[in-house]
């Protein structure tokens, strides 16, 4: 019995190693979700993929690169026409001047598995045409040649030219300042190719 149960392990470690090659996000069963905060309260809303890919080596996540949609981006809990400012200003030259700059790109440089699941990844992420680098925490599970990933990461939208309400760029704002950090939080399905 000991040897049967050795044999399936063995078997199961060695599939789970073989697991190698890039993934292909699914951009529809996949999920971006932006979260800004201000003096007087917070805004979040999605942000469509238009693609991207996860590589994979030894059944481990070695590197990737996702595109998202900046005309796209959208609030979640506004309605009417507070929520039609709200996103018209997200997308003018206030923000991401998304005419100019209609996709922001993440590009994994360096992904160091943890315990377990978990990853700590490294990357240059591009917006409106500035690169800065980024570094944040997730968690990828692999399936039948699938990966389901998960992550959240910090961006300082001031490093990226976006300064509307920052009290790094403008005194006096009192409560219509708006804080630099946002959030991106996500959730990455993707396929073998």
């Amino acid at each position: 019995m000991k040897t049967i149960s050795g044999i399936l392990i063995l078997a199961v470690m060695v599939s789970y190693n073989a697991i190698a090659g890039n993934f292909k996000v699914n951009v529809a069963e996949s999920k971006v979700t932006w979260f800004g905060k201000k003096v007087t309260g917070e805004h979040n809303g999605p942000i469509k993929l238009k693609n991207g890919f996860i590589a994979v080596e030894n059944g481990k996540i070695t590197g990737g690169k996702f595109e998202m949609d900046m005309n796209s981006i959208d609030n979640n809990d506004l309605s009417g026409g507070m929520k039609d400012r709200l996103v018209g200003h997200l997308k003018s030259d206030d923000f991401f001047s998304v005419s100019a700059h209609p996709v922001s790109t993440l590009v994994l440089t360096s992904v160091t598995p943890e315990s377990g699941n978990k990853y700590t990844f490294k990357g240059d992420l591009t917006i409106k045409g500035i690169t800065h680098p980024v570094e944040f925490s997730g968690s990828a599970d692999f399936g039948n040649s699938s990966l389901n990933a998960k992550g959240k990461m910090l961006v300082d939208r001031s490093l990226y030219n976006v300064r509307y309400g920052s009290g790094k760029f403008f005194e006096g704002l009192g409560d219509r300042m708006i804080y630099d950090e946002f959030t991106l939080e996500f959730t990455l399905v993707a396929e073998q190719e």
